[in-house]
């Protein structure tokens, strides 16, 4: 760890207020911690941002409409 950085252990869930603006990020991957799912995503901020770039936020409840919304594009 680093003096002066932030970081989160926990999955990001949304728990009240209206929810408001829009982000676009990638889904790299996805795991367990704490017997919470969750997905991992880079944010485009930079890497002094949340876990060096990276957050986790709940897998399976569509959290901020991440599992709604979902683009992917195919390769040639």
């Amino acid at each position: 760890l680093q003096p002066g950085r932030k970081y989160f252990t926990f999955a990001f869930q949304h728990t009240g207020g209206q929810k408001v603006g829009g982000h676009a990020v990638r889904i790299l991957g996805w795991g367990v911690d704490n017997k919470t799912p969750y997905w991992l995503v880079a944010n485009s901020w930079n890497t002094d941002w949340g876990e060096n770039g990276y957050f986790r936020i709940v897998r399976g409840l569509n959290e901020c409409g991440i599992e709604h919304a979902i683009v992917a594009g195919l390769p040639k």
